[in-house]
């Protein structure tokens, strides 16, 4: 069971990045700067870590790899070690998310594992069950959700998911445990059939959407989605926060971003102009990153290589040998750098790199 104050945390937003993998020139892991990338999250004002998802690379779930366990094991003791350290009495809650896959024996013994390990949501990757009916899907989650509270994920097919209909999602966001969805389909129809999904399972109160469409992450927290629910009352749904792999990046300038959304859908004001502006160059940053361009080949390199120019990475190597930058990415990330420095957190970086790095 997820605590009240984590559960409060999650409705009312935080900014959760997806925790990269920091690995030698040999792809073996290295824990200095793996320990680096968790401390600056937390430094960042990050309200949580996603470890073992598609960012963090499926394949440290390969036997030849061996990375799951130490990977999770890591990402929880240097949290709980910053968290100690910066406020000794306790302060905001902290949400550890560890990404859960595969078909229901390897699911139940990751989300085991996770338990284990102190995590406090299994965020449920569906895409192994591509041939899986809603009935046996529904049932795989509420085995589950037995184990640990579940953060729904809509991943988008082109990285692994599995399209997922309105039906599905209104029967899943009917499991009491289900605390949260990351909605990143990339997709407006797709991400509807979510937010409709959800205003239809009677449970739109109690569960917080979460964004996870890179493509569209300020306007995704800027909507506002009017809709019904069951019982006929006016209902309305917004995303609460992000869990992004594109906020494993510039994490710092994230944080305060999404603050300054939350005031502004507070205050019921119209959406200032340069909070529209930032929306298109958050987007433009994003492909820069992600690499849609080569259908996202280069997403993850282009992850390491931001961090790497900061010096939180050693360098872009993955756990696969061919897996590099899409070729003109890196002058991609140069212009949008270069376009867009307030987006950029390289002085927060500098000044704190070598404490990170101890």
């Amino acid at each position: 069971m997820l605590s009240p104050s984590k559960q409060a945390a999650l409705a009312r937003g935080l900014v959760i990045p997806a925790h990269p993998l920091a690995l030698t020139e040999a792809r073996r892991l290295d824990e200095r700067h793996q320990r680096a990338l968790t401390r600056y999250y937390v430094a960042s004002g990050a309200g949580g870590i996603a470890a073992a998802v598609h960012t963090t690379q499926f394949a440290i779930r390969e036997p030849r790899v061996g990375l799951h366990r130490p990977v999770l094991e890591l990402a929880a003791e240097t949290v709980r070690e910053e968290l100690a350290a910066s406020d000794p009495g306790g302060g905001d809650p902290f949400v550890l998310v560890a990404g859960v896959l595969g078909r229901t024996e390897q699911a139940l013994a990751e989300a085991s594992l996770a338990y284990d390990l102190g995590y406090d949501l299994a965020l449920l990757q569906l895409g192994a069950l591509g041939d899986a009916d809603d009935d046996e899907l529904v049932a795989h989650c509420e085995r589950v959700a037995e184990v640990l509270p579940l953060f729904g994920f809509y991943l988008q097919p082109a990285v692994g998911g599995r399209r997922l209909g309105r039906d599905f999602w209104r029967r899943f966001a009917a499991i009491p445990s289900v605390v949260a969805i990351k909605v990143a389909p990339f997709d407006r129809y797709a991400t509807l059939d979510v937010v409709l999904g959800v205003a239809a399972s009677g449970r739109g109160r109690d569960v917080a959407l979460y964004t996870g469409n890179d493509d569209a992450i300020v306007f995704d927290l800027l909507t506002r989605f009017s809709t019904v629910a069951p019982d006929g009352s006016s209902l309305e749904l917004r995303f609460s926060g992000g869990l992004l792999g594109h906020w494993a990046v510039w994490t710092s300038k994230a944080v305060p971003l999404l603050q300054r959304i939350k005031a502004i859908v507070a205050s019921g004001e119209s959406v200032p102009a340069d909070v529209l502006e930032i929306a298109v160059q958050t987007t433009d940053a994003n492909a820069a990153i992600f690499d849609p361009a080569n259908r996202f080949a280069g997403c993850i390199p282009g992850i390491h290589e931001v961090l790497r120019r900061q010096g939180l990475m050693a360098g872009r190597w993955t756990l696969e040998a061919d897996e590099e930058l899409s070729p003109g990415q890196s002058a991609e990330i140069d212009r949008v750098m270069a376009a867009y420095p307030h987006l950029v957190d390289d002085d927060f970086v500098a000044a704190h790199i070598d404490d990170w790095l101890r």
